[in-house]
């Protein structure tokens, strides 16, 4: 069975989690479907490569800001964490929170 995950920049637009199910207003908030398998998970080189993508995901939808402009920098770093720890915690994986906790803490 095939899993599909819907990333959302809902950090930066202040609204709940990136939901498979999007209100109207969520359809216009930029948005990756990542899919992936349960079987996948089972192994510890599916769980990274899942944390891969939905980290290269978040990087999509909550792009670079201009180098001269730190505050806008600092939003888009905040929206690409709040992302991913949104992803994650969707995906309800022990193996993936785990990672992503680990990741968390080294930097």
């Amino acid at each position: 069975m095939r899993n599909i995950f819907k990333l959302s920049l809902l950090a930066l637009a202040g609204l709940g989690g990136a939901t498979a199910g999007a209100t109207s207003f969520e359809n216009d908030v930029p948005s990756l479907v990542v899919r992936y398998s349960e079987q996948s998970l089972m192994t510890d080189e599916g769980v990274h490569a899942l944390y891969h993508r939905l980290v290269r995901a978040s990087e999509q939808v909550c792009p670079d800001a201009d180098r001269n402009n730190l505050s806008k920098q600092a939003i888009a770093k905040e929206c690409r964490q709040e992302a991913l720890a949104r992803a994650v915690q969707q995906i309800q994986n022990p193996r993936l929170a785990a990672l992503h906790a680990v990741t968390r803490k080294s930097g």
